[in-house]
């Protein structure tokens, strides 16, 4: 037997990613009956949405008056005008619906007094179109993503959906320009394995981990975005990178806005409440890009807290350690462990950092992948589907509002089953695989698995992460994106000189991080030229150089391929400023010109 032989297995849909969306969409699958299998690279409970701390929008109005319409309209204005609105309207409409389904799958909830979910305000949420602060984000204390993802879990095993834990996905099989299934090793005993299924869910996450400081957990490599890529397919909106406001400084774990909407507060080095002076009215519950770009003109003015004049305070310690033991407990554990800090006595020092990406596998909000193809940009690939921070749907646009992030991983994970529901029949025969299926994959794992040139992957992967977090953060110019640029491809010019160690196959942790830093670096090179590309503002996007937003030029997806030498083309979609149904003429005029 040859060290790459294939093990074989068929499935109706395969999901990559056992995160909030890939499990939502593994459970809705596995309860249509849909032989199901979700293949993750760590244990489900693992997986990053176990870190999403301060809740989950939906307009369920349980403290509060609140309605579906303004919940789309903080979303549309919080996306900068770029989100796609027929798939904010439906993500906004199934809002509550989706929660409700949580709920009774056994999502331990915050209650209010009278037994309802608990809700909270977050930043950029609002009630009658701006007027005033929403309550909306339903939480299970400061611990959402951690409830949510074991309730999922728990309801796809009941409903017996097969799980391959702790493999990592190498590569989709294409044939003909359609998805038939994806190339995966088992890290435990190095094993190649094929699935074939009619439906490949891509719920991969997020790509943090491209930048030196991030919130995101050492998982988050873009691993999806990459396959796709790989695959000759574009990612879409690349450069809108999510800078959240409150990362620990030092360290980069995430401080939820949830602190803030419990009524906690940012200061200067001056004791002053600055964001009073950058959006006088929502204040600290400004939305994220808002909040992380008023923190650094205060760094950058002299203004930063501590001897280096660094970062900034967020204080909590006026809330009463009764409302931190109930609302935020996880809070004053990671400002203990992380920053030495009491929360009840002293502020946390923060820095704006990456949390979020705008940008992804291009998605409509069935979950289908789209793509530009003899000039129709709504193209479909057959056999692809895209949920959660893998996808851009696009809902978010050029900035997440928070809390929206666990609303779209259940929306579309749900969205994605009840398509393959209504589109495929369980148990329906697949057709062989070519010759050579999944032979790239095996050339790409020996090639990586014998590499011995002079550079190892921490140091490439440190340059990698500096360049980045240099040349593409919160604010943006011209010239350092072009500085930027030219590091970039010079470091990715070396991934062939690259050495990797082991040469075994069983638990090759030095050949998974060299495959992951291939991942990384397309999805940085596709970040950082689409970042130099796009000539305006517009949400987390901030160009010095062109400060302005641009509709009549720049109203538009950027489509990005990045080729396996680092070069990348452009293309463009529309924005769907369409909505689905005409409900949404509640809206008045006013709220909804851009």
């Amino acid at each position: 037997m040859s060290d790459y032989d294939f093990i074989d297995h068929d499935y109706d849909v395969v999901v990559i990613g056992a995160g909030g969306a890939g499990l939502r969409a593994t459970f809705g699958l596995a309860h249509e009956n849909f032989k199901t299998a979700c293949v993750t690279k760590v244990f489900p409970t693992r997986s990053h949405t176990v870190a999403a701390q301060g809740g989950i929008s939906a307009a369920l109005g349980n403290m509060g008056e609140d309605d579906w319409r303004w919940h789309m309209y903080d979303t549309v204005k919080g996306s900068d005008w770029l989100g796609d609105q027929d798939a904010i309207e439906y993500m906004c409409k199934e809002a509550p619906d989706a929660i409700i389904e949580l709920e009774h799958y056994g999502v331990p909830f915050s209650r209010t007094e009278d037994g309802k979910i608990y809700q909270r305000p977050f930043g950029g949420m609002t009630t009658r179109f701006g007027e005033g602060t929403a309550q909306r984000t339903c939480a299970a204390a400061d611990r959402t993503g951690h409830a949510m993802l074991h309730t999922l879990y728990q309801q796809s095993l009941k409903h017996e959906a097969e799980f391959f834990i702790e493999y990592f996905a190498v590569d989709l099989i294409m044939e003909d320009d359609a998805c038939r299934g994806v190339v995966a090793i088992d890290l435990a005993t190095g094993r190649l394995h094929r699935f074939r299924s009619h439906q490949v869910i891509l719920a991969t996450g997020g790509y943090g981990r491209a930048y030196f400081s991030c919130t995101s957990a050492h998982t988050c490599t873009g691993d999806g975005n990459a396959m796709v890529m790989r695959a000759g397919l574009p990612t879409q909106d690349m450069e809108f990178v999510q800078f959240h406001p409150t990362g620990i400084y030092g360290a980069g774990c995430l401080i939820t806005e949830g602190s803030r909407g419990e009524g906690g507060y940012l200061t200067n080095a001056d004791g002053e409440r600055f964001m009073e002076r950058y959006a006088p009215s929502a204040k600290d519950l400004a939305s994220r890009d808002v909040v992380s770009r008023s923190m650094t003109i205060e760094i950058r003015e002299g203004r930063g807290v501590g001897a280096e004049k660094d970062h900034i305070h967020l204080h909590l310690e006026h809330l009463g350690p009764e409302v931190i033991d109930e609302r935020l407990p996880g809070i004053a554990e990671s400002a203990r462990i992380f920053a030495g800090v009491d929360v009840n006595r002293e502020p946390i020092p923060v820095l704006p950092t990456v949390h979020y990406n705008m940008g992804g596998v291009p998605a409509n909000f069935n979950g289908q992948v789209i793509t530009s193809k003899d000039g129709d940009p709504e193209s479909i690939v057959p056999g692809l589907m895209a949920v959660g921070e893998a996808a851009c749907v696009s809902v978010h646009g050029a900035n997440r509002l928070g809390s929206n992030s666990l609303l779209d991983l259940v929306v579309f994970g749900r969205s994605a089953a009840h398509f393959c529901a209504e589109t495929m029949t369980p148990g329906a025969p697949h057709a062989p695989f070519a010759a050579d299926a999944g032979t790239n994959s095996v050339e790409r794992i020996d090639r990586l698995r014998n590499a011995n040139g002079s550079r190892s992957t921490a140091e490439i992967r440190l340059e990698m992460q500096k360049i980045m977090q240099s040349h593409a953060a919160v604010f943006r110019t011209g010239d350092t994106l072009a500085e930027g640029v030219e590091q970039l491809k010079a470091t990715f010019t070396t991934l062939p000189d690259i050495k990797v160690s082991d040469r075994s196959l069983i638990w090759n942790t030095d050949l998974v991080e060299t495959m992951e830093l291939e991942n990384l670096m397309l999805n940085a090179t596709a970040t950082i030229q689409s970042a130099a590309n796009r000539l305006e503002s517009r949400g987390a996007h901030a160009r010095e150089d062109f400060p302005d937003r641009d509709d009549v030029n720049w109203m538009k997806h950027t489509l990005s391929w990045v080729s396996e030498a680092g070069d990348v083309r452009f293309d463009y979609r529309p924005v769907h400023q369409e909505t689905l149904t005409d409900e949404v003429d509640a809206i008045p005029p006013k709220a909804r010109v851009y």
